[in-house]
């Protein structure tokens, strides 16, 4: 049985002082709900120490994720990070290929794909982000457009690591935007990932993967994504800035 995940990506908010107020905020509501929901948040590189630090002292069932990673070792590639560097303050899950990366800084599905081949040699975790613009949905091209993303990005990554791969489904269309995808809209697209995934290995892969929804996920509608059969858990943004936004939506992950 899979667990449900419930991430929040801070983005490119929170100081480190801030960073570490907000993960000692949600330590009681991540150990209530630990039996059914596993937290993981996403702070920005340089809050990544301090939140660390606050995990390592407390030891509170949160998990840490990176916003992005770079794939070489190390190198002259000024304002990148490497691996190890996150490894070395205990992350556990990388996101990859989010559509602001893929839209600011034009990362391709082959960029993506070498991100998450070199999480996953580094002992980490990706979370691979996939999502079609407004365009897209519009012109009836979700399926096919979403069907690129994943199989590009699966390229050359074994079926061991498969297994604990986290896709994240994120429209584009439906980011900070306030418009929300229904739950049954939602579910259509995660269910087609879980598809594309059994295609790519096999059923029993895709049963193990887990499949993530993200955009404007909020305590009001998170039970319902929730409910999905193919909706793992969220990738939570905007709501996730503050505990008393955050804290309700791990909670409605309970089973």
């Amino acid at each position: 049985m899979r667990k449900t995940m419930v991430a929040g990506n801070w983005k490119m908010f929170k100081t480190a002082g801030e960073a570490a107020i907000l993960v000692q905020n949600l330590e009681d509501v991540a150990r209530e709900c630990s039996g059914d929901a596993e937290t993981v948040v996403a702070p920005p590189f340089t809050a990544l120490h301090s939140v660390s630090t606050v995990l390592a002292l407390d030891h509170p069932p949160i998990k840490l994720a990176a916003q992005d990673m770079f794939w070489e070792e190390e190198g002259a590639y000024t304002g990148e990070v490497a691996p190890r560097m996150l490894t070395d303050l205990g992350v556990a899950y990388v996101i990859v290929g989010h559509s602001e990366r893929r839209q600011y800084f034009g990362e391709s599905d082959e960029v993506v794909n070498r991100k998450a081949r070199a999480v996953f040699a580094h002992a980490m975790t990706p979370i691979l982000c996939c999502g079609e613009t407004l365009e897209t949905r519009e012109a009836d091209r979700t399926a096919d457009f979403i069907a690129g993303q994943i199989r590009a990005g699966l390229a050359g990554i074994t079926e061991a690591d498969a297994t604990d791969l986290v896709i994240a489904y994120e429209p584009i269309w439906a980011i900070g935007t306030g418009k929300t995808a229904t739950p049954e809209m939602a579910e259509e697209v995660c269910a087609h990932i879980r598809a594309l995934v059994a295609e790519v290995f096999d059923d029993v892969v895709a049963e193990r993967v887990r499949i993530l929804y993200g955009g404007s996920v909020k305590p009001e509608n998170a039970a319902l994504f929730f409910a999905q059969p193919d909706i793992d858990g969220a990738l939570v943004g905007g709501a996730a800035l503050t505990a008393e936004a955050f804290a309700p939506i791990i909670k409605a992950a309970r089973a």
